[in-house]
């Protein structure tokens, strides 16, 4: 679905297609270098682009990639949906951008039949920690603490800690 952004002018979002794969890779590239954005970049694989893109969307403003959100629909927790990845450009952060695709996604994930939202974030990111809690995300409680943020130890494999995070969307009508 093609739609403007109200916070930027002139910003398109769309669902993404799979020529969208390393248009993102580049784009997290620039945004996370020298902080872990080619890691990330393998947590993000083609088949999102493939196979999940009716939850996802882009956000391009004068041809550039400057936000994305891949979620979908769980096929296996018939009431859940996943926010398995976002990011925003430095250059637009701060804008709501982030918190516009969320709540697509949420409105998204009611018409489908979807009661909650989960989502993950490594255990050290605390930006990222306060943006879920500040859009309606609990962290689930976890045996471990990092500054009083609840996380699962080794969630991901081996030194992957993550919060886990849940959003019921009961505030919300299809």
């Amino acid at each position: 679905m093609d739609d403007e952004l109200p916070s930027v002018a002139g910003a398109l979002i769309r669902n993404p297609v799979p020529g969208d794969h390393p248009r993102v890779l580049a784009a997290m590239d620039r945004w996370w270098a020298g902080s872990g954005g080619k890691e990330r970049a393998l947590v993000l694989p083609r088949f999102y682009f493939q196979h999940f893109t009716g939850g996802s969307e882009l956000v391009e403003h004068d041809g550039t990639v400057i936000a994305f959100l891949i979620g979908f629909l769980s096929q296996s927790r018939p009431g859940e949906s996943y926010v398995h990845f976002s990011g925003v450009s430095p250059d637009y952060r701060g804008r709501g951008i982030a918190q516009h695709l969320y709540t697509r996604f949420f409105a998204y994930s009611v018409r489908n039949g979807r009661s909650v939202v989960r989502a993950v974030t490594p255990a050290g990111n605390a930006g990222s920690y306060a943006f879920h809690t500040g859009i309606g995300f609990v962290a689930e409680p976890g045996p471990a603490e990092l500054d009083g943020r609840p996380y699962q130890p080794d969630y991901d494999g081996p030194g992957f800690d993550r919060v886990t995070f849940l959003r019921r969307l009961d505030d919300l009508t299809a």
